[in-house]
């Protein structure tokens, strides 16, 4: 059974455009390594920048197994070095009952 997660990642002091550009590969990089769902994802901009993503992944074991991936742990070095990972419930939008954020492409 899929494990739909809600991520948020706040750039790094002048990292917004690459961090937006990783964003692209995210997907596409978890699908290559058999970890998510075919469920497209949805990745939408918070007013203070931060890049807000829901995806699916193929399954609890996905999750665990994606910690001991190579791929996906050099993957989320290059995240580390554009981005911070934040709770979502941070964010100035979750205060509210229809929470709105900007859709990227």
């Amino acid at each position: 059974m899929g494990r739909i997660v809600i991520v948020g990642y706040k750039p790094k002091a002048g990292k917004n455009e690459e961090l937006k550009a990783l964003m692209k590969t995210h997907l596409p990089r978890l699908k290559a390594e058999g970890l998510v769902t075919d469920r497209e994802s949805i990745i939408m901009e918070a007013g203070d920048g931060t890049i807000v993503e829901v995806f699916e992944w193929l399954s609890q074991d996905a999750i665990n197994n994606a910690h001991k991936n190579p791929a996906v742990l050099q993957m989320w070095g290059e995240y580390s070095e554009v981005c911070d990972y934040v709770p979502i419930g941070n964010l100035a939008e979750a205060g509210s009952l229809f929470s709105g954020f900007e859709p990227m492409d």
